[in-house]
């Protein structure tokens, strides 16, 4: 009997990698996540076609174990959750694509936490990358849980903070891996209990704290999270597809967390303890007042103008806003208007959501230009339209002092002019106020931004 199974992973594993790399672009990602999900299904259909070829049984892990049995219940388990994951994902709208994606990393740590508990209750794998895969997963499971309650609206964004907080969790952290190796040293199940209870309860307290502008950076974090804690139960159990996909994905998802946390100037240990946002500035030496603009002349500066950059925000997210922006677009440029968008890396609750709603408005992709790429052509831009952003746009993060200081922002206050679609005063999720608000070359458009906008678009028609 030939054994297949490592030929099948290491194609798995190539078409893996090509799906991670077509991700790397807007154009082609859509083509990525498919991809990559045929080599997920591949490998995982001749894991199933392996469980009746006994030779192959060493090469899954379960050398000197029983074949692997409840058929049944295996296919049960894939096709609801399969099912369940489809149906999520046709119904799921775009603006709660940041919610889905943080559950679903949540999922995969649960499974890697779950797979690590049956390796260490049973008498397969390697018990010490068993318990840290458990502890991985735990962490990922429940911390990607509380940052989709928080996306969700189901509890408190802003930072959860009480005295001691630091203290406490690395604690309850200490004291829950030691029960881990407890239980391993003395080969007693019993102390699993506390140990996954603890565990777990970390994933919760490491989340508290980190406020919904920080949510990219979690949610990249808990993304990387999953992939070690994927690639740890790998290992312990010598499955060569775990081992890679989950490196694949623990190495993307800590570059992205990295990539993420120097967009806003900080650290990842700021974004996980600082509790940004906690409390809110006053407006200190901020001079001037908010002015605001009608429709009818917002709309004449847009349609008069040369080039117009739009930067969006979490706002458009949250008012659906892309399919009137789109049409704006058209509007302006049947008028020959050319028309950018600015894109701060993170604008919004994950990394890419104004790309993803943007190109779901049909916006084509080279309009879209990223922070370092737009940001010298804003004193040569006519109008710039800020749609529901706040602290990427704020000036302050170039005044010392500020807690918002050294962030690279996109430079929208040095165009000409500046239109900000704002649904009240309120400040950013810093708790900053914007200075940008108060400037002279700065008008305000109150209102929701699905409603303003369509107000701009036939006003700029009639222009």
């Amino acid at each position: 009997m030939i054994d297949f199974i490592d030929p099948v992973y290491l194609v798995a594993v190539i078409v893996f990698i090509f799906g991670l790399k077509a991700m790397s672009s807007p154009r082609t990602a859509r083509v990525g996540i498919v991809i990559a999900g045929g080599g997920m299904l591949f490998a995982v259909a001749a894991t199933i076609a392996a469980l009746f070829v006994p030779s192959t049984s060493a090469i899954l892990g379960v050398a000197g174990t029983p074949a692997l049995t409840n058929l049944v219940l295996m296919a049960a388990a894939l096709a609801i959750g399969g099912g369940l994951g489809w149906y999520a994902a046709k119904v799921v709208r775009m603006t709660a694509m940041p919610q889905m994606v943080a559950i679903y990393n949540g999922m995969g740590g649960g499974a890697a936490a779950a797979i690590a508990a049956v390796a260490l209750l049973g008498t397969s794998g390697t018990d010490g990358l068993s318990v840290a895969g458990a502890v991985i997963g735990a962490t990922s499971f429940t911390g990607s849980a509380i940052a989709f309650f928080k996306l969700q609206g189901w509890m408190r964004q802003k930072p959860i903070v009480y005295p001691g907080q630091s203290v406490s969790s690395l604690a309850v952290l200490v004291v829950g891996v030691f029960f881990g190796v407890y239980a391993v040293l003395t080969a007693t199940s019993f102390w699993l209990l506390p140990f996954f209870v603890l565990v777990l309860l970390y994933g919760v307290l490491l989340t508290l704290p980190i406020g919904g502008a920080d949510m990219p950076v979690a949610i990249s974090l808990f993304n990387a999270l999953t992939g070690i804690a994927v690639a740890m139960d790998g290992f312990s159990l010598s499955n060569d597809a775990m081992i890679v996909a989950g490196i694949l994905v623990g190495a993307a998802g800590t570059l992205l967390t990295l990539l993420m946390a120097k967009a806003m100037n900080r650290s990842v240990s700021n974004v996980l303890f600082g509790a940004f946002g906690a409390t809110e500035e006053s407006a200190g030496s901020v001079q001037g007042s908010m002015k605001t603009i009608d429709i009818d002349d917002a709309a004449s500066l847009l349609a008069y103008a040369g080039q117009v950059v739009i930067a969006p925000g979490y706002g458009m997210a949250v008012a659906q806003a892309q399919q009137k922006v789109k049409e704006l677009v058209d509007a302006l440029e049947a008028k020959g208007v050319g028309v950018k968008f600015a894109i701060h890396p993170v604008a919004g609750r994950m990394p890419g959501h104004m790309n993803v709603l943007l190109a779901e408005a049909g916006v084509p992709y080279d309009h879209l230009f990223d922070r370092d790429e737009i940001n010298a052509e804003f004193p040569a831009t006519d109008v710039v339209l800020v749609i529901g952003a706040n602290d990427v746009v704020n000036p302050a993060a170039r005044r010392e002092g500020s807690a918002l200081y050294g962030m690279p922002i996109l430079d929208v206050d040095r165009a000409h002019n500046v239109l900000v679609v704002k649904r009240g005063q309120g400040k950013g999720f810093a708790g900053i106020e914007n200075e940008l608000f108060y400037r002279d070359n700065c008008r305000m458009l109150y209102g929701d931004a699905a409603a303003v906008i369509g107000a701009l678009v036939q006003a700029v028609k009639r222009a």
